[in-house]
């Protein structure tokens, strides 16, 4: 038997998204598609090639190993990881043929090993840190960090670029800060990296060696919200996330014509009456002085909604908005139907539209004090993706 709990994913729509982004960017940048995170709940692998057929020549990933898992599914473009390679076995950026992000002097020691224990000259993107505080290279002490790596032997510096803490905080001081500090990193990182290139092309000579030419580093900056807020930061990639997925995230708003790709629906699968002074669920949080009728959703925590929704959220039936009552269970919810006719096996809509109303991932998250984002990625394995 089938769940009648499912997600379905409009690849349709992900790929008309892709390209108003593309539209929006006036070709003034490219863009680096990411699905890391399993394309953010959405199905890394279908969701990758779909964005592929759309015109996707970069993808991002958060690891190796979502980066094979990408490889196993059939994608054949460029795949970066953006993740920490400190831990990571290595040798999967060469059976994957990935490209790696080095934030850190471990991991250019051991990247440069891999790569010289595998004779291959590795690509790689160099993170830094101009605020974020996570991952990267200090904006402020480049000069001691980086110059053993960029004149590393088998690594080529291909992308250089950083991320933003508070692009989505219009308020915060923070985002031209960091744009600032990205700008005097650059600048620092081309000359050093220009003299690291002119060293080894001197070093090839002497040893009778032919040098490798490269192509001077792109750069890129804008995660979803930072390229809809300022143009300067395009650069020469951008990074949408979330804006593929057809959410702008809160609290800026955009013109961009975008589609949420994901609708998440149920069934009612029993109808419970009940009498003035009883309760419903866990704990009894629910309880109605008049008589009540109960729909219940087999869709819980388990399924990645969020406990908070209840007495909060509601569910669509019939076109109505039914508030989510008692508590969240791990495999159910209950639904206050009173009032409506309902049956078993009526259609229930968690995530997206049915009559005249709707229910989005934005309008959600605000119910319980999160971020869309936690919403999407916490949906559930057990929940079957159909695709469209």
């Amino acid at each position: 038997m089938v769940r009648p709990t499912v997600a379905r994913v409009d690849l349709a729509a992900l790929k008309a998204n892709y390209r108003s982004i593309v539209e929006f960017l006036e070709s003034r940048a490219r863009v680096i598609a990411v699905v890391k995170a399993n394309a953010y709940g959405h199905g890394a692998g279908q969701v990758a090639r779909a964005l592929e057929d759309a015109g996707a020549d970069l993808l991002a990933c958060a690891d190796i190993e979502e980066g094979l898992a990408l490889r196993a599914a059939g994608v054949r473009a460029e795949i970066l990881v953006f993740g920490a390679l400190s831990v990571s076995d290595l040798d999967g950026l060469f059976d994957g043929d990935l490209t790696p992000t080095i934030s850190t002097p471990g991991a250019a020691i051991a990247v440069q090993a891999a790569a010289e224990r595998y004779k291959r000259r590795v690509r790689y993107h160099l993170k830094i840190d101009t605020g974020m505080n996570r991952l990267g290279f200090r904006f402020d002490n480049l000069g001691r960090t980086l110059p053993a790596m960029l004149a590393s032997p088998n690594l080529e510096l291909a992308a250089i670029y950083t991320h933003f803490a508070t692009a989505d905080d219009p308020e915060s001081p923070l985002f031209d800060q960091q744009r600032a500090r990205f700008e005097q990193a650059r600048a620092k990182i081309e000359v050093m990296n220009q003299g690291a290139r002119d060293e080894r092309r001197r070093t090839d000579r002497a040893a009778g060696a032919s040098s490798i030419h490269a192509a001077a580093p792109y750069v890129h900056a804008a995660n979803s919200a930072a390229l809809l807020r300022d143009a300067r930061v395009w650069y020469d990639r951008v990074r949408p996330g979330i804006l593929l997925y057809g959410i702008v995230p809160p609290p800026l708003a955009s013109t961009l014509s975008l589609t949420p790709i994901m609708t998440l629906g149920s069934r009612i699968v029993a109808v419970k009456g009940l009498r003035p002074g009883e309760g419903v669920g866990y704990g009894v949080k629910f309880s109605s002085e008049q008589p009540a009728t109960i729909a219940i959703v087999p869709a819980g925590y388990a399924d990645g909604l969020d406990l908070r929704l209840a007495g909060r959220g509601a569910v669509l039936i019939r076109g109505r908005r039914a508030p989510i009552v008692g508590s969240v269970c791990m495999d159910m919810l209950m639904a206050d139907v009173t009032g409506l006719d309902v049956s078993p096996g009526d259609e229930v809509v968690i995530i997206g539209s049915q009559g005249g109303d709707r229910i989005d991932v934005r309008e959600m998250a605000a119910q319980i004090g999160t971020i869309p984002y936690e919403i999407l990625c916490r949906i559930g394995s057990r929940i079957e993706r159909v695709y469209d």
